[in-house]
């Protein structure tokens, strides 16, 4: 499974490696990093301005390291501080979806231009596989995939009562930003979460320690959108398998895929909840 990469996969060769550095700068490289995506947790967790102490100090210690190290933390720490600017708690109002829809694309944006465009390094890419068809295992994940989320997601939404961070649709406009907000948000996650922070990490650090690090941002983020209570529990191993699945596939087509068919569930467990007669679909009772 996930047998061929990317030929255009982000270059590794040019970036200061873990691997190849003395006990000291691996102490250093970690600490720096870890400083960084803790301000994930402090930020949307915790509503702490500490986040921004623990950036600062990341970031310094990145310089410390080298100056391209340090950039790389920087693209990453940039848009955590601009996403803290406001609140992602789920909100179906126009306004909030027109500042949110801004703020994410903004945070998926800035870096890439920078990346592309000032620094001209191409750290931060988009990879697909044009011409190379998903695999049979590949097509059974996705199926999988549906038949896990229909199983396990009414058990956490009803069942922890997380559906009620998520306003309860009336209208068929209500309805519509509600599925195209969960759409937008799902390929937003794959954008940044991975391709831009785990990408980034990945440049400098072995896959695990990567994977492990990505994860205190994408979890941090998910709860202040509404994955509270034992979310975690399943949003922490999710993003694992995504940042492992696009390690070997290459491809955010397939990882975007992954999610939008768990998020097509969420949307209609999330009506199910508030409205049971309209999706009566699903094993677990309705609230």
């Amino acid at each position: 499974m996930f047998s061929v990469l990317y030929a255009g996969a982000v270059d590794f060769t040019h970036s200061l490696r873990f691997e190849e550095t003395s006990a000291l700068t691996k102490l250093k490289m970690l600490l720096a990093a870890i400083l960084v995506v803790v301000s994930a947790p402090l930020f949307f967790v915790f509503f702490s301005p500490w986040g921004y102490a623990t950036v600062v100090a990341g970031l310094l210690l990145g310089l410390s390291v080298s100056a391209r190290f340090a950039r790389d933390l920087f693209l990453i720490a940039l848009p955590l501080v601009g996403i803290a600017q406001i609140s992602v708690e789920a909100n179906l109002e126009w306004g909030n979806v027109a500042l949110l829809g801004a703020v994410l694309s903004a945070a998926v944006a800035v870096p890439y231009a920078l990346s592309r465009w000032v620094w001209k390094d191409h750290a931060i890419q988009f990879p697909g596989r044009a011409g190379e068809p998903w695999s049979k295992l590949e097509w059974s994940w996705l199926a999988l995939v549906l038949v896990l989320g229909w199983l396990i997601l009414p058990v956490y939404f009803i069942g922890s009562g997380s559906y009620l961070n998520w306003p309860a649709v009336e209208t068929p406009s209500e309805i519509m930003r509600l599925f195209f907000g969960v759409g937008f948000v799902g390929i937003w996650d794959e954008l940044f979460f991975i391709c831009t922070v785990f990408a980034l990490l990945r440049r400098h650090f072995p896959f695990w320690i990567a994977n492990v690090l990505q994860v205190f941002v994408f979890v941090s983020f998910l709860w202040e959108l509404g994955y509270r209570s034992w979310g975690p529990l399943l949003t922490i191993p999710f993003a694992l398998i995504q940042a492992w699945i696009f390690e070997k596939s290459r491809s955010v087509y397939y990882v975007i895929t992954v999610h939008l068919l768990f998020d097509v569930v969420v949307f209609l467990v999330l009506i199910y909840a508030h409205h049971p007669e309209w999706v009566p679909i699903f094993l677990y009772p309705a609230p």
